[in-house]
């Protein structure tokens, strides 16, 4: 503990593992009602290179009751905390997660909280995560109020014990045969990610990332799955645009004070880019519209754009040629950078108001070393390829809440249902939904836009929220949109016309082209050898040796009609086995294909093997 000569440092005791300690008060005018600052850390100043430690500022002195009678004791005020450069990082306030015991005298000004929320905790926002930095030693934490100021002393060495529980889930390089991953990777975002004191609850990561796709397990889990980071992506076709979606899925909304709605299980909030066709190979990004809370705002890359039913809410700024999201900590809302309620500079690679990471689109699926750290890496991965078999097969344990689909302006699709939200039940049911669940508050509430219809139909969403020049036209039929049931063949990345849409027969909804290329996934737990027989959108297993399957799923974007395919693929993208394809869909087999999957090795393993096929 540093001991400079014109201060004290005395021990005070431990609250339920942490350590209260008095440091450093320099007392520079006797008018305050603030006398001296105390700290308490959770659970102790030592800790290791780049973990964390919870460190509340309480401000003690004297306080005058409603008599005129002076008492001293704890205040109700709360003291700005900082450190110097090179001495680590904090995070902005939040109320301490520990024990309390309270026991304020007087009523002092408090900040935003000096009353006991429903839940008997105080809601004084007095406390910061400190993170340590990388190189050990010894680093001081300041406090203020007023003109009343301490310090504390933090020991960063290799010996403390770890804060971080261990993870239990470890996700390898998969696969990815999307034919729009290319232009995916070439505008994926820069993410600019808000920490808290849940730093790891603000990683965007995988839904599965505890190893299953139980949706109503995810807050429970969230500090033993992983934390590589991950983002979500997904992508529409018409003859003028490629419109891309990224979401950011998080397993916690969290708070420091869970009341009212303030914090639920599963979280997903993100991005749609507008890109042109203008000829090159990636087209030109004109247009991010980004959700934060059931709000959509509007940053344009494209100065002729102007304001719809929204505003143009800033330009959208880049690093190295990557549009720049920032995401706030805890509610995750997306915004561009440029925004007056970003927390992050562009310019200076910082956070305003606290600490954050920042990542990269690198193909691999990096950790952050701590709720600090910079340029993390981040892989992607197909929306149309994961969570959406899984919602059209009735969500299972993932998703939940169905909805029929309304769209405003006789636009394609209505009368559909969607699974509406993810599963979950910790702290509320059913709060985070997939963007085909989203919405926008203002255009739902003015007929314009309904639920869905932002990120369902973004071509004509986008007529509406901004407005386009006469010479930048929106072509609103769309050559390919799996999500509204229009699933032809994509046009390659490049400059190759739009292919021609399909005939439609009477029976088929005004607006959607019948299917003539599509995938199925299938998802199944497998201990042994099996035969998969897969006609239409079903399959039906065979055991040859080992144990039945278990928690076997099929999902089509499209059901394979019972007619020579051009093209039929099966590939395993996991599962520690083999697979091989033994008949294709023929005539003769009844358009019954037969896959087998032989699993060497003792005990069960998860198996997802993704089929394309084409007429």
């Amino acid at each position: 503990m540093y001991h400079p000569s014109n201060t004290r440092a005395i021990y005070i005791g431990s609250v339920k593992s942490a350590f209260l300690f008095l440091v450093s008060v320099a007392i520079w005018a006797q008018s305050t009602e603030v006398k001296e600052i105390r700290f308490v850390f959770d659970p102790s100043p030592r800790v290791r290179p780049g973990e964390s430690v919870a460190v509340q500022a309480q401000a003690w002195g004297d306080a005058i009751d409603k008599e005129g009678n002076r008492k001293q004791g704890r205040l109700r005020e709360t003291a700005a905390m900082k450190v110097s450069p090179g001495q680590g990082a904090v995070s902005k306030p939040y109320r301490f997660q520990g024990k309390d015991e309270g026991k304020f005298v007087g009523s002092g000004s408090g900040g935003a909280g000096i009353f006991q929320s429903l839940s008997g905790q105080f809601t004084d926002k007095d406390t910061v995560l400190y993170t340590a930095p990388m190189q050990p030693g010894r680093y001081r934490i300041q406090a203020e109020k007023g003109q009343i100021r301490g310090q504390a002393e933090i020991e960063v060495t290799p010996s403390a014990p770890s804060n971080r529980p261990a993870e239990n889930q470890d996700f390898s390089k998969e696969p990815d045969d999307n034919p729009y991953r290319r232009l995916a990777e070439k505008w994926a975002p820069f993410i600019a990610q808000e920490t808290w004191w849940q730093p790891k609850a603000d990683v965007p990561t995988r839904f599965d990332f505890d190893g299953d796709w139980t949706g109503d397990n995810n807050w429970e889990n969230g500090d033993t799955g992983t934390s590589q980071a991950y983002v979500y992506y997904a992508a529409v076709e018409t003859s003028t645009h490629w419109f891309l979606h990224y979401n950011f899925f998080h397993p916690r909304d969290y708070s420091d004070n869970c009341i009212f709605g303030t914090c639920h299980e599963n979280d997903n909030e993100g991005v749609i880019l507008t890109v042109r066709k203008d000829g090159s190979e990636f087209g030109r990004l004109e247009l991010m519209e980004t959700l934060a809370h059931n709000n959509v705002y509007s940053f344009a890359n494209e100065p002729r754009i102007k304001k719809g039913a929204h505003n143009i809410d800033g330009k959208i700024e880049f690093k190295d040629g990557h549009p720049i999201v920032f995401i706030e900590a805890g509610g995750h809302g997306a915004l561009g950078s440029d925004s007056s309620h970003s927390l992050y500079s562009a310019s200076g690679d910082d956070f305003k108001t606290g600490t954050g990471m920042t990542f990269v689109y690198r193909g691999s699926a990096e950790r952050a070393r701590n709720g600090e750290d910079r340029n993390v890496g981040y892989d992607l991965i197909s929306i149309e390829q994961t969570w959406w078999p899984r919602a059209r097969q009735g969500g299972a344990k993932t998703f939940d809440a169905e909805y029929t689909y309304q769209p405003f302006g006789g636009r394609p699709g209505a009368g559909t249902k969607y699974m509406g939200s993810f599963l979950g039940r910790k702290h509320g049911a059913n709060k985070a939904k997939p963007f085909w669940g989203w919405h926008d508050e203002k255009t739902r509430k003015g007929k314009v836009l309904n639920t869905g219809q932002w990120a369902l139909d973004p071509a004509y969403a986008i007529t509406k929220n901004v407005t386009y020049p006469s010479d930048l036209p929106v072509d609103l039929n769309y050559t390919y949109n799996p999500f509204l049931g229009v699933s032809q063949a994509p046009a390659p990345v490049a400059t190759a016309p739009a292919a021609e849409p399909a005939q439609v027969p009477d029976s088929a909804p005004a607006g959607i082209v019948l299917p003539t290329e599509g995938t199925c996934q299938l998802e199944a737990l497998i201990d042994g050898s099996v035969i998969i027989n897969v006609r239409g959108a079903s399959a039906v297993y065979e055991v040859q040796a080992g144990q039945p399957e278990k928690e076997a799923s099929i999902g089509c974007n499209g059901e394979p009609p019972a007619k020579n395919l051009r093209v039929f693929e099966a590939r395993k993208t996991r599962g520690r086995g083999q697979l091989k394809v033994l008949d294709r869909p023929s005539p003769a087999n009844g358009f019954t294909a037969r896959l087998q999957v032989d699993d060497p090795n003792r005990g069960a393993d998860r198996y997802v093997v993704v089929i394309r096929w084409g007429l």
